[in-house]
């Protein structure tokens, strides 16, 4: 599927064609997440903005998460803490320790109409389960692809039992909410199909991501030359974001006789790893608003490696910002970006084939500037309030 036929396939509309704001008044939304506000990563944020969305449209939500001593940021909605233990040697994550019989009790006096599980960890499913002993529909929504995350730490002997656990999870529920239609089709392999599966989206806030916020100044300012091309890496500093193949990448590209001084916005328990790898990068650690814009929007090039995203939030926002885009070639890329005209997607396992891609970006400027338009153009069908609006009619079906 490509990305002009995208936006058709998700059936937004905009509300200048005069389409009616659905309401979700009398919707009681019992959600569980796996990190509501420990982190502040693309599932906790999109998390977050739907829980502000439906709380503007009238219903009434109730967040069930384990917490953090020090959180990310503030919560949208009312949040109810979970008994949890962080997960050794990533701390900043957290895991439930159950359901116990004082969260139940919560649960039945704010009497929710539905289950909304975001992650398939031991919360989400004594969460599904507690939604079956209630007799309420249980909706899940898929925010990345965590059967990809073993082979990053050399586990790979767990990726069978966890892909039978995912199975399990998915199928339990009412309805699956996949952030595209190629993660739609990935549900198949977990036995989920049809009439189940409904798609969505993310979108991306333009007052942060767009072309006008590139500064010419604020490249000069961390060292950059004024036509010196700049490749990014944005997002999250962990090992499944694909760090040691972005690494790699600038090394085959300096192999070549490219001198680049890559730029990295984020921050993460990697970061030190990825620092030792990158000696000439600049790094801006965490950035948010307009100063995250602003950085982004004066890179040229994004190389984005990872193949764990089931959106891409990271793209789409690179996209908005008018850059021009290097991505893996998987489903979620495949979604936004139609090889060679918003972006170019590659082997996303090969560094030489990111560096042919980038280095033909920086041979000619002209394509680079051609693609980062097509892309900003294409990132205006991601509009937050239809994608959101989206939810409450499923919300809605469940009902039924």
């Amino acid at each position: 599927m490509t990305a002009s036929s995208l936006a058709h396939d998700f059936a937004y509309r905009d509300r200048s064609e005069g389409a009616s704001a659905p309401s979700a008044e009398g919707l009681r939304i019992a959600l569980f997440s796996g990190n509501y506000n420990c982190v502040r990563d693309g599932a906790n944020r999109a998390l977050n903005r739907l829980v502000a969305h439906l709380i503007r449209r009238g219903a009434a939500v109730r967040v069930y998460s384990p917490t953090a001593p020090v959180p990310a940021f503030a919560p949208a909605g009312d949040l109810v803490s979970v008994p949890s233990i962080g997960i050794p040697g990533r701390s900043e994550y957290r895991i439930a320790l159950g359901l116990p019989k004082k969260v139940r009790r919560d649960i039945i006096d704010f009497a929710p109409t539905h289950f909304h599980l975001s992650c398939p960890d031991p919360l989400g499913m004594r969460a599904v389960s507690f939604a079956r002993a209630l007799g309420l529909p249980a909706i899940a929504s898929m925010h990345t692809r965590f059967e990809t995350y073993p082979s990053y730490y050399g586990l790979d002997f767990l990726t069978p039992p966890l892909k039978r656990h995912l199975r399990k999870f998915y199928s339990r529920c009412d309805h699956v909410l996949a952030p595209n239609p190629q993660m739609a089709e990935s549900l198949a392999e977990f036995g989920i199909a049809g009439d189940h599966v409904h798609i969505w989206g993310r979108g991306v806030d333009r007052s942060v991501f767009s072309p006008a916020q590139r500064d010419g100044k604020w490249r000069l300012e961390q060292g950059y030359g004024e036509d010196e091309p700049i490749v990014l890496l944005f997002g999250r500093l962990v090992q499944e974001k694909g760090l040691d193949t972005f690494a790699a990448v600038i090394a085959e590209l300096e192999r070549r006789g490219r001198r680049l001084r890559s730029l990295v916005i984020g921050e993460g328990p990697a970061r030190a790893r990825l620092e030792e790898r990158l000696p000439g990068a600049v790094f801006t650690g965490h950035l948010d608003g307009r100063a995250l814009g602003r950085a982004v929007a004066s890179a040229d090039i994004l190389v984005n490696p990872s193949v764990t995203e089931a959106f891409g939030n990271v793209n789409l926002e690179a996209m908005a910002s008018g850059l021009a885009i290097v991505s893996a070639d998987v489903g979620s890329a495949q979604a936004l970006i139609e090889n060679g005209k918003q972006g170019l997607l590659v082997d996303p396992m090969d560094p030489a084939a990111y560096a042919d891609a980038v280095e033909a970006l920086i041979r000619v400027p002209a394509r680079r500037k051609r693609l980062g338009t097509a892309a900003a153009a294409a990132s205006a069908a991601y509009n937050w309030t239809d994608i959101l609006d989206s939810v409450i009619s499923v919300y809605r079906l469940a009902s039924v």
